[in-house]
């Protein structure tokens, strides 16, 4: 994996003396997870995990908020996403799609470092 840190674009990377701040920055919407959260989340624990230097990780929000969760426009897309004529395969593809989304949740979990959610700042 490269050193080189990600470019992200929902959320905000620091590093300092060895410990890396990931924020989510949506304040705007109360930090609501969108697809570019969700994905970057998972690229960027990667990296933590994959980068020597880094020790710890704490990822937080930006603004007055963690997260309010997912983003509810999020949600809406999901039926255009999975539709299909055929129920079978609109399942299968919803599927695959919470699987991805919990492959991101897993990829904190997965990180080697240890992991601080600074809930309140």
């Amino acid at each position: 994996m490269s050193t080189v840190q990600p470019v992200l674009t929902a959320l905000t990377l620091t590093i300092d003396t060895h410990i890396a701040r990931v924020q989510i920055n949506r304040p705007e919407k109360a930090n609501a997870m969108n697809a570019a959260v969700w994905q970057e989340l998972r690229t960027v624990f990667n990296w933590i995990d994959q980068t020597p230097n880094i020790r710890v990780a704490v990822l937080s929000g930006v603004g007055a908020h963690f997260t309010s969760g997912i983003d509810l426009s999020l949600l809406a897309s999901i039926a255009q996403e999975t539709a299909d004529p055929c129920p079978a395969h609109m399942r299968e593809k919803l599927r695959y799609m919470v699987l991805d989304m919990q492959d991101t949740l897993t990829a904190v979990e997965r990180c080697r470092k240890p992991v601080i959610a600074a809930i309140h700042g």
